[in-house]
């Protein structure tokens, strides 16, 4: 594994420490949008998880929302479930926030735990597919022991 982007190792090191067995490969092309991985990854764009990061607009408490690469936050619905209204951070924040740049934030190796929830229909697959740390490194992973390795709560998204 040492020839994969430092990024790319430290994701695989905290999904270890929170005892995932995980392989991250890097594929040649972008696997930056949902449609892109999995392209990469030979499944359904419903396998994909995106990492998507938002801040309470009254705390500023970070949000990782783990979402199918088929569905879209409902932000309304979400702040009811987070107990506040939503934004979205610029890159530059979700950087700071995570210590990944958009189009790599993988579900976990991040700075600082955040409250996290996981789309419900992650759930019905036996494998997801997951951003490692870059643009184009990716793992795959049983959804159910990545909703426990988070922490995440589960909702319908």
């Amino acid at each position: 594994m040492s020839e994969l982007p430092e990024s790319a190792r430290r994701v695989a090191d905290a999904a270890r420490a929170a005892g995932l067995d995980i392989t991250v490969v890097e594929m040649p092309e972008s696997t930056r949008t949902a449609e892109d991985a999995a392209a990469a990854c030979g499944c359904a764009v419903a396998q994909i998880v995106k990492s998507l990061v938002f801040q309470g607009a009254e705390t500023e408490t970070p949000y990782l929302l783990l979402v199918s690469g088929v569905n879209r936050v409902d932000e309304d619905g979400m702040a009811a479930v987070l107990g506040e209204p939503l934004k979205r951070p610029d890159g530059r924040a979700v950087r700071e926030i995570t210590g990944y740049a958009i189009g790599g934030i993988p579900p976990l190796g991040h700075p600082d735990t955040m409250p996290t929830v996981i789309d419900e229909t992650l759930l019905d697959f036996d494998t997801v597919w997951a951003a490692a740390g870059t643009p184009r490194c990716v793992f795959s992973v049983d959804p159910n022991a990545l909703a426990a390795a988070t922490k995440a709560r589960r909702h319908p998204f």
